[in-house]
């Protein structure tokens, strides 16, 4: 099942599987579920995206790229996305602003969970 930004196990489990990148299969495969701790998430640089979990069966995907000035954000701390350029922070569970000096919430990433696999896409 296809999310924009956001996934849960269960809708997950019941769509059917196909490997990373094939038709249906979402996109390139970014981490295990157990890879992204519950309250918390994982960055990944080389994607340009943040893959969050504020609450167990829920997942989240934005863009790693700060909304102020377009530094990537390095992780999650504290319940939020953190940006280490001008110390902005980002809500895990939406993306909003959480702290400034950005103004605008980190967009959302499509992101495909199937099985223990997290996929853009």
């Amino acid at each position: 099942m296809l999310a924009s930004g956001c996934q849960t196990y269960g809708e997950a489990a019941q769509a059917p599987a196909s490997p990373p990148g094939e038709p249906g299969g979402g996109g390139p495969a970014l981490a295990r579920l157990t890879d992204i701790p519950v309250g918390g998430g994982r960055v990944f640089p080389d994607r340009k995206v943040v893959v969050t979990q504020p609450a167990a069966g829920v997942i989240k995907a934005f863009s790693a790229v700060c909304t102020h000035q377009g530094c990537l954000v390095t992780g999650v701390e504290d319940g939020n996305i953190v940006c280490p350029c001008h110390g902005s922070a980002f809500k895990l569970a939406d993306g909003s602003v959480a702290a400034g000096p950005a103004k605008q919430a980190l967009p959302t990433v499509a992101v495909t969970v199937s099985g223990d696999t997290v996929t853009l896409g």
